[in-house]
C-alpha cells in the first residue's frame, strides 16, 4: 500500500506568479504530490508585492497558509511542523536563514532544502551573500534538493558538505500546458521578467533578428523591462501574463525563445520551467547554450540551438512547418515522459522515504564548521 506523506513547504510563493519563477514550479510539483494521495501545507510569508498580484489565492490541491513575520510562523505552525513527515524549506524565503534556524530548533521528522535558484545561491554564497541560506547551514539537511544536476551536485556535497544533494529540475502540470489550437500571431516569442544578465542575448536573439526581419512579428512577455530598451516596432510588449495564459501565448507563437541567466549557464544543468511548458504546448524552441542542455534535448532534433542573431535568423527564415513539427514533438514526448509534476512529485517522495525520520539531535545549524 503507497504511503501517503504529510509534508510542509515553506517557499517564496505559491499564490503569486509575478516575478518570479517559484510559483509555477511548486504549482506543477504540488498537483503531482496531490495526484499522488500525499497532503502539502504551503506556508508562505504575506507580503504587498506578491498579496497584489496574486493568480492562485486559493489552490484547490494543498493548503495554503499565510504568515505575516516569523514569529508569526514559530506560534502558529510549530505543532504541525514537528509532526510532518518531512519540512521542506525553499530558496528565496525571506529572512531565510533565521526562519531554518527556527525550523531547526523544532526537531522536524526529515528536513530539506529545495533550492530552485542553485546557480544563483552558489555564486551568492561565493561573495559571502547569505540572504536566504548561509553556508553552515546547508550540511543540516537531510536532503539538499537542487535545480541543477550534473557536476553541481557534486560541488553541493564535496565543496559544501551536504549530506545529500539531489537533483530535482523543475517541472510541467500537462494538463494546463497543451497546445491550444490557436492561429499563429508570432514567428517568436520570449516570456520572461528582466533580468540585467538576461537582456543582452535577449537583444541578439529577438530583438536584433526583428531589426533584420522587419516582415515578421514578434512578442516578449514580462514584467520590470526598463522604459529605455529601443524595441522594434514589430515587437509587441505584453508586460504580465498569468500561467493561466501561457499556453495560449506559446501556442500562438511558430517558435518560442528561451534564454538563460548567467549563473546558470556556468553552472550548467539548470533547465528552466520555461523549456518544459513550451515542450509541453508542442511550440519548437531556439535556446541559448549551456552543459547539460543536449542531454535533456537533443540539439537539431528536440531544440534549435543559437550562439547569435545570424543563427536566429536562419532559423526563423529556413524552417519549413515538417521539421519544425519534427522537432515540437521530439521535445514534446521527452518532457511529458521524465518532467511532468507527476513524474516529479514521485522523485521527490522516493528521495523523501530513503531518509530516515527523526535525525533532529544530529542538526546543530549555529555549531557547524563550513565545507
Amino acid at each position: 500500500m503507497r504511503q501517503s506523506l504529510d509534508i510542509i513547504v515553506l517557499g517564496l510563493s505559491l499564490s503569486s506568479s509575478w516575478g518570479n519563477g517559484h510559483a509555477t514550479t511548486y504549482r506543477a510539483l504540488l498537483r503531482g504530490l496531490k495526484e499522488e494521495g500525499h497532503h502539502v501545507l504551503f506556508l508562505e510569508r504575506d507580503v504587498p508585492w506578491y498579496a497584489s498580484q496574486r493568480d492562485l489565492p486559493a489552490p484547490d490541491f494543498c493548503e495554503l497558509q499565510y504568515y505575516t513575520q516569523v514569529e508569526d510562523l514559530i506560534g502558529n505552525y510549530a505543532d504541525r511542523i514537528r509532526s510532518a513527515d518531512a519540512v521542506i524549506i525553499g530558496s528565496y524565503v525571506p529572512e531565510g536563514v533565521r526562519v531554518i534556524d527556527e525550523v531547526v530548533a523544532m526537531s522536524p521528522q526529515r528536513l530539506c532544502f529545495y533550492d530552485i535558484d542553485t546557480p544563483v545561491t552558489l555564486a551568492k554564497l561565493g561573495r559571502n551573500d547569505e540572504e536566504y541560506l548561509a553556508r553552515r547551514q546547508i550540511p543540516i539537511f537531510d536532503a539538499y534538493f537542487s535545480f541543477s544536476g550534473g557536476e553541481v551536485l557534486k560541488r553541493l556535497e564535496e565543496v559544501y558538505g551536504s549530506r545529500n544533494a539531489v537533483a530535482l529540475y523543475c517541472s510541467v502540470d500537462p494538463a494546463r500546458y497543451v497546445n491550444t489550437g490557436e492561429a499563429f500571431e508570432w514567428d517568436l516569442g520570449y516570456l520572461g521578467t528582466y533580468s540585467p544578465d538576461r537582456q543582452p542575448t535577449v537583444e541578439r536573439l529577438l530583438l536584433d533578428v526583428a531589426r533584420r526581419l522587419p516582415n515578421r512579428r514578434f512578442v516578449v512577455a514580462g514584467p520590470q523591462y526598463p522604459a529605455e530598451i529601443d524595441w522594434p516596432e514589430n515587437v509587441e510588449r505584453i508586460e504580465h501574463l498569468p500561467p493561466a495564459e501561457h499556453a495560449s501565448f506559446y501556442s500562438r507563437q511558430r517558435f518560442t525563445l528561451n534564454v538563460t541567466r548567467a549563473d546558470m549557464i556556468e553552472a550548467g544543468w539548470s533547465p528552466s520551467v520555461r523549456l518544459f511548458e513550451a515542450a509541453a504546448c508542442g511550440t519548437p524552441i531556439i535556446s541559448d547554450y549551456w552543459r547539460g542542455l543536449d542531454e535533456l534535448l537533443p540539439h537539431q532534433d528536440a531544440i534549435i540551438i543559437a550562439r547569435d542573431t545570424a543563427d536566429v535568423v536562419a532559423a526563423l527564415s529556413a524552417a519549413n512547418d515538417a521539421k519544425r513539427d519534427e522537432i515540437a514533438a521530439s521535445a514534446q514526448a521527452r518532457v511529458l515522459a521524465d518532467h511532468t509534476g507527476l513524474a516529479r512529485s514521485r522523485e521527490l517522495v522516493e528521495a523523501l522515504l530513503a531518509i530516515p525520520p527523526g535525525r533532529a539531535t544530529e542538526r546543530h545549524p549555529r555549531q557547524r564548521i563550513s565545507a
